[in-house]
């Protein structure tokens, strides 16, 4: 059983939870709840939970604010948020779980679900990964978390040269020659990395902008990256990426 508590300075948003987990989700127990920082940390050390349903944005503080002040890191998180663009991305490069209000019931079943199987180790790791995307300057030095069957990889952004999909995968090559193997979808990578230094320029390949050696019109057109991997252009992709980077014609 995991013991959850709630932290959510809305009662209306404490009460919907409660009711959603006791609902569909019997390996829960509810065994408290807060309504800001400070109360959340009485209860929290009073408790001892397993899980916890944080909100962001409260009266006395933020719950990153609450985390900075726990004894221990090493509980499983589920943060509730509205939509805050800046920390709903640092959550996906984080590979931390986030819920959006008002609560959808088949999103919190498969966070939960999630969080059940999430060992306290990755979630240490989790929630570091997570403070140092929260105080990135800017998403070009955010760090990417990966797991993949038996390895948890904590990457730098700038080191991936292009992402390829493999059917329902995603294979990251890394400027150090390295490969990642991912179950992540092309599209995920793509919506994760938005108003950053990567471009989709391919159905199959999405590449970092910053690690361009040149562009060769032959053969369909290509792009050459630092390490001389050539990855092939669109023909629909091509006016934009010359837009982008003009000095490649």
């Amino acid at each position: 059983m995991l013991r959850a508590l709630i932290i959510d300075d809305e009662t209306k948003v404490r009460d919907a939870l409660k009711e959603l987990i006791n609902h569909f989700c019997p390996q829960v127990v509810i065994v408290g709840e807060a309504d800001g920082v400070e109360t959340g940390l009485l209860s929290i050390n009073e408790l001892h939970p397993d899980l916890l349903l944080l909100d962001i944005r409260m009266k006395d503080g933020t719950g990153f604010d609450l985390l900075r002040r726990v004894n221990s890191n090493n509980y499983r998180i589920i943060f509730i948020t509205a939509h805050e663009q800046f920390a709903i991305q640092a959550f996906k490069f984080s590979a931390v779980d986030y819920l959006l209000k008002p609560v959808d019931p088949d999103d919190l079943v498969q966070a939960i679900d999630r969080a059940g199987k999430l060992d306290k180790e990755e979630a240490v790791i989790r929630w570091k990964a997570l403070q140092e995307n929260l105080s990135a300057n800017g998403q070009a030095n955010r760090k990417l978390l990966v797991r993949t069957t038996d390895t948890i990889h904590l990457l730098n952004q700038q080191d991936i040269l292009y992402c390829e999909a493999e059917g329902n995968y995603t294979t990251l090559q890394l400027k150090n020659g390295n490969r990642i193997l991912t179950s992540r979808l092309l599209k995920e990578y793509e919506e994760m990395f938005e108003g950053g230094a990567f471009f989709r320029v391919h159905k199959s390949f999405l590449i970092n902008l910053n690690v361009i050696e040149r562009f060769e019109k032959g053969d369909g057109g290509f792009v050459v990256l630092t390490g001389g991997y050539r990855i092939p252009v669109a023909s629909r992709k091509k006016e934009e990426l010359i837009s982008l980077f003009g000095k490649l014609e």
